[in-house]
């Protein structure tokens, strides 16, 4: 059973030392003392990794991402040594529910990826949007999710099957969370959770955009869902 395996979360930090603490304190109760966090740091110059380390947690492992830098290949640094069975992806500065694992781990019984709604907070956690599936118009299928991606990094988890297969990142994706979910799509089974189990802080220093509005013009859209769909029969179908 799910409940049983081994938990890798993994978090990639830059200058994360406002919020970082209080993502930690939420998770790390809902981890078994064999569970670990896998931290990749893009060389933060902020208090990061000395709060951290405060926290005298053996259950944290500290990475120096030494790939490009930039939010998808300090994913991959950090997916790179994870050794459990389950892995959670988290934001720095997000915080989770007190049932996001078991809920998540629950319905990872049947499915090898899932994804959960999540409230959408601001940096002083008042809600912006109550629902980021609803906001979204987010729904599961590879074409769907393709044309209108609803894989945020930190709403999901996934099993050995789907690193696997994700791992290497090609080298040319926009974004991990979006290249792992359509990975999950189209060799696994995924499944939409409609619990809301975590706050998505929003803020003007996050590495990724606000959601539901794109940063780039309509030709990058187009071009990057292009790389996606390339990438994904590349390494699935040849």
């Amino acid at each position: 059973m799910s409940l049983n395996k081994k938990i890798s979360v993994c978090i990639a930090t830059c200058n994360g030392s406002k919020f970082i603490m209080e993502q930690l304190h939420s998770i790390l109760p809902q981890l078994k003392f064999d569970d670990e966090i896998i931290i990749s740091d893009d060389s933060s110059s902020d208090r990061t990794l000395d709060l951290i380390e405060l926290l005298s947690d053996s259950r944290i492992h500290i990475y120096n991402n030494t790939n490009e830098k930039n939010l998808v290949f300090n994913f991959e640094n950090a997916l790179k040594h994870v050794t459990g069975d389950i892995i959670f992806l988290a934001d720095q500065d997000d915080i989770w529910m007190p049932n996001k694992v078991t809920t998540m781990l629950r319905h990872l019984e049947t499915a090898d990826l899932v994804l959960s709604d999540c409230l959408v907070v601001n940096d002083g956690n008042i809600i912006i949007f109550p629902s980021f599936f609803e906001k979204n118009r987010s729904k599961p299928g590879f074409v769907a999710n393709l044309i209108r991606n609803s894989y945020i990094g930190s709403c999901m988890a996934f099993n050995r099957k789907i690193l696997d297969h994700a791992l290497p990142f090609p080298s040319d994706i926009s974004m991990h969370d979006w290249w792992i979910g359509l990975t999950g799509e189209f060799i696994g089974k995924s499944f939409f959770c409609g619990e809301k189990l975590i706050a998505y802080r929003r803020h003007q220093t996050n590495a990724s955009a606000t959601c539901g509005i794109s940063q780039y013009n309509l030709l990058l859209q187009i071009k990057f869902r292009l790389i996606m769909l390339k990438n994904i029969l590349i390494r699935n179908c040849f």
